[in-house]
C-alpha cells in the first residue's frame, strides 16, 4: 500500500469511492454503510473540491497496485486535527486498510500541524463504527450535534440522527 495526498485529478474517484462506501447498494457489501439510516449521496464534486482547496485541509489516498482503495479527509482545527470521511472500497473492508490509513493520517496530523488531539464525528446509532474507533484509541466525548438536514449530506430515513465527537490524544506531537 502507498499513501499520498489527493490532487484535483483524483476528485471524481474520491467522490465515487466515498459514496460507494457509505451509501446505496454497493455500500452494503461492506460494514461501514449508512444505507439503513440515510439515502442519497455522502459527498459530491463540489465538497471534495472545496476540501482539497481549503487551507490546512487535505485528503489522503491509499493506493494498492495503483488503484485508489481508500481515502480520508484531514483538517487542522483549533483543538488539533479533524479526521473525517474515512472510506475504504466496500469489497476491501475488513482487511486492515482503514486501520493503516487512519494511522498514517494521525502521523501526518502530528508532523504537519503538531496536532496533539484528533477529533471526528460519528453517527451515534453506529455502535459498530464507534467500537472500531474505540479499539484504535478514540473515546466518546458525549458532545453531540444534530446530523445536517441538507439533502447534500443525505436524506434521513431515521429522524433525529445525532453525530457524536470522538477524540484521541496524539502522543508525541512534534
Amino acid at each position: 500500500m502507498f499513501f499520498r495526498p489527493a490532487q484535483s485529478a483524483d476528485i471524481g474517484s474520491i467522490v465515487e469511492l466515498v459514496n460507494s462506501a457509505y451509501r446505496g447498494e454497493s455500500g452494503k457489501q461492506g460494514w461501514t454503510t449508512e444505507a439503513d439510516l440515510l439515502d442519497g449521496q455522502r459527498t459530491d464534486t463540489e465538497e471534495i473540491t472545496r476540501l482539497l482547496q481549503a487551507e490546512d485541509s487535505m485528503i489522503l489516498l491509499c493506493l494498492r497496485d495503483g488503484a485508489r482503495v481508500a481515502s480520508v479527509h484531514l483538517e487542522k482545527c483549533a483543538e488539533g486535527a479533524y479526521l473525517g470521511m474515512l472510506a475504504v472500497h466496500p469489497v476491501l473492508q475488513g482487511q486492515g486498510i482503514g486501520k493503516r490509513l487512519m494511522a498514517e493520517a494521525e502521523n501526518i496530523a502530528r508532523q504537519l500541524w503538531a496536532a496533539e488531539k484528533m477529533l471526528m464525528l460519528v453517527i451515534t446509532r453506529r455502535d459498530d463504527i464507534i467500537s472500531f474507533y474505540q479499539r484504535h484509541g478514540y473515546a466518546r466525548t458525549g458532545r453531540t450535534v444534530p446530523f445536517p438536514t441538507s439533502e447534500k449530506y443525505g436524506i434521513q430515513k431515521v429522524p433525529g440522527l445525532l453525530l457524536e465527537y470522538l477524540e484521541k490524544p496524539l502522543c508525541g506531537a512534534l
